[in-house]
């Protein structure tokens, strides 16, 4: 069973506009770390990523080391593959999505079916009663000096 997190869009509450990320190990991010966070709209971490990445491997030439800037490409590539979707979910914050919920279902298609249906239920509840009175049926504030527990609402 895959774990998703269910990401609500800031405006409206429908179902179909949710957002289901995986949170498991990525494998397009880890081959192709820059083009995947690009493809999920994390530009400045694609950017920085890609940099991050030229600079390894050209620091690796320089210095002679011809699979030290490979490997601490791959690095962070693996970085990318292990928290690809935990930065994807915190962009989503960020653009102002909130976190619905989290679903456990054997794919995709099952994790969009028990968000409907769970959503259908909690949107056939009715309101629940007030439990706090309302402030502007509320006496007005008494005046007067008080002291703890020596002073008596209306006397002076």
């Amino acid at each position: 069973m895959a774990i998703y997190v269910v990401m609500a869009p800031p405006a409206g509450n429908k179902a179909e506009d949710a957002i289901f990320v995986r949170d498991s190990f990525t494998w397009l991010g880890f081959l192709v770390a820059p083009l995947w966070l690009a493809w999920h709209r994390m530009w400045i971490e694609a950017a920085l990523t890609f940099i991050v990445m030229a600079i390894l491997s050209a620091a690796g030439e320089r210095l002679g080391l011809e699979g030290a800037g490979s490997l601490l490409s791959l690095l962070v590539s693996l970085y990318v593959g292990f928290e690809g979707q935990g930065l994807r979910i915190a962009s989503l914050r960020r653009r102002g999505w909130r976190e619905w919920g989290v679903i456990e279902a054997g794919n995709l298609a099952d994790a969009e079916t028990r968000h409907a249906l769970e959503t259908d239920v909690e949107s056939e509840e009715q309101p629940l009663p007030r439990i706090v009175p309302d402030a502007s049926q509320a006496r007005p504030p008494q005046t007067g000096m008080a002291l703890g527990l020596t002073h008596t609402p209306g006397r002076p």
